[in-house]
């Protein structure tokens, strides 16, 4: 089975920094933090409303760590640019509402797709790999294909929220998401709301070769620190992987 890649996400490091001002806790230091605990890549989303991720934040990460660099943004002209300034070795598309605390459910990549394709397109065009977050549907994989995203990121929101019959229920439908999109020539990632509790039967499935998880680390950070916390987790996905 090949290796389980582990994205940390640190927007969340740059939530708590802006709900007091000032430069700490800084995301920069995270970032080699995680890089120090086992980490694979780093993720961070840059919002259309700033509240959390910074564009400075951005810059100092694309020149000052050593891990792969995610950045996940709404579909626009604006983040499309700030993308193509800054050259991350990833971008991954995502919905993006005003109103939501965070991000709620996948892009709609087969209703879309007419809007999607030239940003796919011109993002791809300018060296940079995309990642459609979507859900774990056959039309939003063929619909990521047909545009040329070579990446999708399976969300994993609704599978990580409920419990027992139904988490059961969802957790089949993530991992026939994922053989189907393998099979379509997709490298397939997953992410959202992923913790100790229920990451190992994602981390199971063969097809998925990257998770990205964050608020749940950062989190579990204040208790332990967030190397500890980043090692927890890379463990217990080797575990499931083994």
């Amino acid at each position: 089975m090949s290796l389980l890649r582990l994205g940390v996400n640190i927007d969340h490091v740059a939530t708590i920094r802006n709900a007091r001002g000032g430069a700490f806790p800084a995301p920069l230091r995270a970032a080699h933090l995680a890089e120090a605990a086992g980490a694979d890549g780093i993720t961070a989303h840059l919002r259309e409303d700033r509240r959390h991720i910074s564009d400075s934040d951005i810059e100092h990460l694309r020149l000052e760590i050593n891990l792969p660099l995610n950045l996940e943004m709404a579909a626009t002209e604006e983040m499309a640019a700030i993308a193509l300034k800054h050259l991350p070795h990833a971008c991954c598309i995502v919905p993006e509402r005003r109103e939501e605390r965070t991000t709620e459910g996948g892009i709609d990549a087969a209703g879309r797709r007419g809007f999607l394709e030239p940003i796919v397109r011109d993002l791809i065009a300018g060296g940079i790999r995309v990642s459609m977050f979507i859900e774990p549907e056959e039309k939003h994989l063929d619909a990521s294909r047909a545009m040329g995203a070579p990446v999708v990121e399976l969300h994993t929101g609704a599978y990580s929220l409920a419990s027992g019959a139904e988490q059961a229920r969802l957790l089949e439908k993530v991992r026939k998401a994922a053989a189907y999109g393998a099979s379509i020539g997709l490298e397939v990632h997953a992410g959202h709301g992923l913790t100790y509790d229920n990451v190992k039967p994602v981390a199971a499935i063969a097809e998925i070769r990257e998770l990205n998880i964050g608020h749940f680390l950062v989190g579990e950070a204040i208790f332990v620190g967030l190397e500890a916390a980043i090692r927890g987790m890379r463990r217990r996905m080797d575990e499931a992987r083994a």
